[in-house]
């Protein structure tokens, strides 16, 4: 029971789709330290 469990949430599409998130976040991160201009524009 465990053992199809453990196969059904960590099959290869779900480690892609896990590792895609990640990279997505850390680049996120990564540019997050410039100042986001398009927030002050309508000011």
């Amino acid at each position: 029971m465990l053992q199809k469990i453990y196969e059904w949430i960590f099959n290869r599409e779900n480690l892609l789709a896990v590792v895609l998130c990640l990279m997505l976040i850390a680049l996120l991160i990564a540019t997050a330290d410039d100042t986001p201009v398009w927030i002050y524009q309508g000011f």
